[in-house]
């Protein structure tokens, strides 16, 4: 982490302005820290990502538009120096680890302290993972073989199904889903097909409730 010369740069992108202005807002505090910019969307953080040169880059996993799981892939891909904390009121046991698969250094819940905010931010800084001691757990059995593959039927859904599944409850159509994360219509039906199959459900409607449910209790 940049200490002596010019601060940390760090960039937010989250789509409720009041979630960062309150990030920006501890962000000030800090002596070596600083804000380079924020954005809303996808399209927006990578616009940014190349004009402002971030050392750090916080990232919802809900966008205005975009994904932000398919973001911290493209930082990965594009700008692999940068590094990415994710910080989400979503279930951390669902997406902790898709996270950290996506290249994602670190996974933090928008309910933790001040303090914990900061001290995930500059862990990521220093290029160090930070993750829950549950996850953490989970990881270090995984290294070992020690794995559960008792899945639930919300685990075994994609990344992409899950952020679909997220839009339906959200009451979005199949045409504002696709706009939104660049897809064609038929894509978003194949995969709608796909949560029903693996979800359990006959209808649309089942898909809506269940979606609707499922947002209530995990977003």
């Amino acid at each position: 982490m940049p200490t002596h010369q010019a601060p940390a740069r760090i960039l937010i992108v989250d789509d409720h302005p009041l979630v960062r202005e309150a990030l920006a807002t501890r962000i000030a505090l800090q002596p070596h820290m600083e804000v380079c910019g924020e954005a809303a969307t996808e399209d927006e953080a990578i616009t940014l990502l190349r004009q402002t040169g971030p050392d750090l880059v916080l990232v919802d996993i809900a966008l205005k538009s975009g994904h932000g799981i398919d973001l911290v892939k493209q930082i990965k891909l594009r700008h692999p120096k940068v590094k990415t904390l994710v910080v989400s009121g979503f279930q951390e046991s669902l997406y902790a680890e898709r996270s950290l698969r996506a290249g994602a250094l670190g996974y933090l819940n928008k309910q933790e302290s001040n303090e914990k905010v900061i001290d995930a931010i500059r862990t990521v800084l220093r290029g160090e993972r930070f993750v829950s001691a549950d996850i953490s757990r989970r990881l270090i059995n995984q290294s070992l073989g020690v794995v559960n593959t008792m899945k639930t039927p919300i685990e075994s859904l994609t990344d992409r199904e899950l952020e679909i599944l997220r839009m339906i409850g959200e009451g979005l159509t199949s045409g504002t889903i696709a706009e939104q994360l660049f897809l064609s219509p038929h894509t978003i039906d194949t995969h709608r097909n796909n949560i029903k199959r693996k979800l359990g459900l006959n209808n649309a409607a089942e898909l809506s409730r269940a979606a609707v449910q499922w947002l209530l209790e995990n977003g």
